[in-house]
């Protein structure tokens, strides 16, 4: 998996770092007004506890009825609320800003990811879990909040506190000081090792269960009409409670661990805190220190020892957003597998002449080309059905069409455009597709079929449904075309998610048109109704069919018939029927023997009732039913 190739301490911080400031470059004034703000804040905090000292001093001398004494206190007083005031506005004015950064970045990555998951290659899709996807994402968003607080509001004006802390003590004893730096430094040290070497890699392994889990979800969920005609909600439940463990075993882990982290650094503080505070009795002992100055080193402490324990947990938060956000951050880096050139332009189809010229392809990680200087011409028009075995490379054929896929070599042209130099989507949006399983959005029948053409018209779509033979059962409905129709389509029966498909093709309107088996596992009735939309679909377009249902195709132009990509018979159904152990007859006869045993009587062998494949030979209709 793809997190394995990254680890917090080398590339992953990196990925991420180079990934965030790549998107506040997008909002440059603003970061610099935070991070501006934020340092003026973290100086306020610096200056509190010197006046508090001197306050402290002038209440002490035992002159305040003075003049000079009472001057220097209300001084002293003024400035140390001057500074809370102050510091408490900027940090709303930091807020508030980033607010507007975060709200900004997290949309736009959101929009960025969605963008690049829709133009993924279909292999990608055919290998990725939609449900883990989502979660890397979101995942990673959410992340990208708690690593803007961290880097910007936290751990710079930690660091300005730390530093300026030293600095200060250190003016006033040397001794002071050294403890405080050697202190801190040690402590920053120890946190940000133990984060990430102890921490890191077990919160890595639980984001990669959280995310598996995601997909389990998923999955079990999109199947649960498999899962409830199987009765196997307890198998799944089973299923799932074994990647649950495995999570919570990682995740307890990770908790654990950063539980540990937290105690060692909560020690190291009371260390320091005995360093200090002894520190600072032996000065006053010594006559080294005033009362004034020992308010001042303990105001200081406690100060940063809030810093020092927030240091501590902007470490852990930066690891864990790290580790949160590395998997948006490959999914963000991965190719596109197939992508638009960077002069692509429309392509603009009007006849629907199509050539494919010495094509070569491999599928991916394959040595033997499925395709290899294949050729191909489909006149504009013409109604080609494509007919072979599974595997044969028919549904790869369409893909190559559409550039689904990439070629290794060679040239698919339609009007003469190379479509390796047009847009990706310019390209689809000309080719209509039926599908053999049509996906339908959970949204209602009107969007479905107007999701060919945004902006169609109500006139439109019902006149497209008609043509489709979907009007009636639509209009049938309690709500017609506002009816929702679940996720995928699954509250309408096969055939009519394939009248919706077709009602879909029918107002696209395109020029080219694939049907991809559109008829199969359909009952009779719904089978003539979409054979009978299908005709009409087809009427004046460039149109490929796939069809393992014979029946469907032998009224079309041309039939090719492919074996192993490459085409091995073509022509008319009346033509290649005719030929001596053709693949397409023995396709032929295959169903043919397979309509006859369903007519038999169950106890009638073959033999007994006279009939032979042969006599179907030039005679169809007894095959099709028609």
């Amino acid at each position: 998996m793809a997190y394995k190739k990254l680890n917090f301490g080398g590339q992953a911080f990196k990925d991420v770092l180079r990934f965030t400031i790549r998107h506040w470059g997008k909002q440059p004034s603003r970061i610099v007004g935070i991070v501006a703000v934020a340092l003026l804040s973290a100086v306020t905090d610096v200056l509190t506890p010197l006046y508090a000292g001197r306050l402290v001093d002038a209440l002490a001398s035992g002159v305040t009825g003075k003049s000079a004494g009472w001057h220097a206190a209300t001084t002293a007083f003024w400035l140390l609320a001057t500074l809370g005031i102050v510091g408490t506005l900027l940090r709303q004015v930091v807020f508030m800003n980033l607010i507007a950064l975060t709200l900004r970045m997290m949309s736009e990555i959101a929009a960025d990811a969605f963008h690049k998951v829709q133009r993924f290659s279909t292999d990608w899709h055919g290998n990725s879990f939609a449900g883990s996807t989502v979660r890397k994402i979101t995942r990673g968003m959410w992340a990208l909040d708690l690593l803007n607080d961290t880097l910007l509001i936290a751990l710079l004006p930690s660091l300005v506190m730390l530093v300026g802390a030293t600095v200060l003590l250190g003016l006033h004893w040397a001794v002071m000081g050294v403890v405080v730096g050697v202190g801190s430094l040690l402590y920053i040290t120890v946190t940000v090792a133990l984060s990430l070497g102890f921490v890191a890699p077990a919160a890595r392994l639980a984001n990669a269960w959280d995310t598996r889990m995601g997909g389990a979800l998923a999955d079990a969920v999109s199947c649960n009409a498999v899962v409830k005609s199987f009765g196997a909600e307890t198998r799944e439940e089973a299923r799932l409670s074994r990647v649950i463990g495995k999570w919570g075993h990682r995740t307890r882990r990770t908790w654990v661990r950063g539980t540990t982290n937290g105690g060692v650094q909560g020690g190291m503080l009371v260390i320091m805190q005995g360093a200090i505070l002894g520190g600072a009795m032996l000065l006053w002992v010594n006559d080294r220190a005033s009362v004034g100055d020992v308010t001042f080193a303990l105001t200081m402490f406690f100060m940063l020892k809030g810093y020092l324990r927030e240091v501590g947990m902007h470490v852990r938060n930066l690891q864990r957003s790290v580790n949160d956000m590395e998997e948006l951050v490959t999914l963000e880096a991965q190719p596109l597998g197939v992508e638009d050139k960077r002069d692509a332009g429309p392509i603009r189809i009007t006849e629907g002449d199509i050539r494919l010229e010495n094509v070569t392809f491999f599928y991916g990680g394959h040595t033997t080309p499925l395709y290899k200087d294949f050729s191909l011409h489909i006149a504009p028009g013409e109604r080609v059905g494509l007919i072979g075995h599974s595997g044969s490379g028919k549904t790869t054929l369409i893909k190559l069409i559409q550039r689904l896929y990439d070629i290794a070599g060679g040239r698919i042209a339609i009007d003469g455009q190379d479509i390796a130099q047009v847009r990706q989507a310019s390209l689809r949006s000309q080719i209509a597709i039926v599908q053999q399983e049509p996906v339908l959005f959970h949204r209602s029948l009107g969007e479905n079929i107007a999701y060919a053409k945004p902006g169609a018209t109500r006139a439109e779509i019902e006149r497209a449904a008609r043509l489709a033979s979907a009007h009636d059962f639509i209009a049938s409905l309690p709500q017609g075309y506002d009816t929702l129709v679940g996720e995928r389509g699954v509250k309408l029966s096969g055939g009519e998610r394939q009248r919706v498909a077709i009602a879909r093709a029918f107002l696209a309107d395109t020029p080219v048109l694939i049907l991809d088996e559109a008829t199969s596992s359909l009952d009779s009735e719904s089978e003539v109704l979409i054979q009978q939309a299908m005709e009409r679909l087809m009427v004046g377009r460039t149109t490929l069919v796939i069809a393992h249902r014979l029946s469907t195709v032998r009224a079309l132009d041309r039939l090719l018939v492919l074996d192993k990509g490459r085409i091995v018979e073509q022509g008319r159904h009346e033509n290649l029927i005719r030929l001596e152990n053709g693949l397409y007859r023995r396709l032929f006869e295959r169903q043919a023997l397979g309509l006859m045993n369903d007519v038999d009587e169950p106890d009638q062998p073959m033999q007994e009732s006279g009939r032979s494949t042969d006599r179907f030979v030039g005679n169809p209709t007894l095959v099709t039913g028609q």
